[in-house]
C-alpha cells in the first residue's frame, strides 16, 4: 500500500436541518442579511448565511467538538470520561480561578 500524505477526506454530504427561532433572533438574522447585502452588494437569503455564520464561529464550537470527541472515544473504549470536578477554595463556593469581576461573593 502506498503511503499518502493526504488523509482520508471526511464525509461532505450536506445535512438539511429545520430550526425554529424566536422572533428577536429572526429579526437579527434579517438585519444581518440586509447589512451583508449593503456591504457586499449581493443579496443572500438568511438560509444561506446561517451555515456561513456557524462555520465562521467554529472557534467557539471547537471546545464542544473536543469534548464530544472525548466522550465518543470513552464510549468506544468502554470507559468513563475523565473530567475533573472544579475545586472550591472554601465552603462559600468561591472557586479558585474565578475572575474577580465574575465572583458572586465580591463586595462593592
Amino acid at each position: 500500500m502506498v503511503d499518502l500524505k493526504l488523509a482520508r477526506i471526511p464525509d461532505r454530504t450536506p445535512v438539511k436541518l429545520t430550526i425554529t427561532v424566536l422572533p428577536d433572533l429572526h429579526q437579527a438574522l434579517q438585519d444581518y442579511a440586509r447589512i451583508y447585502a449593503e456591504t457586499y452588494g449581493r443579496d443572500e437569503p438568511v438560509s444561506e448565511l446561517v451555515p456561513a455564520i456557524l462555520s465562521a464561529s467554529s472557534i467557539a464550537i471547537a471546545p464542544l467538538q473536543r469534548r464530544a470527541s472525548a466522550l465518543e472515544h470513552a464510549a468506544r473504549d468502554g470507559t468513563r470520561s475523565q473530567r475533573r470536578p472544579q475545586r472550591c477554595a472554601d465552603r462559600s463556593g468561591a472557586c479558585r480561578g474565578a475572575r474577580a469581576g465574575n465572583r458572586k461573593d465580591q463586595t462593592v
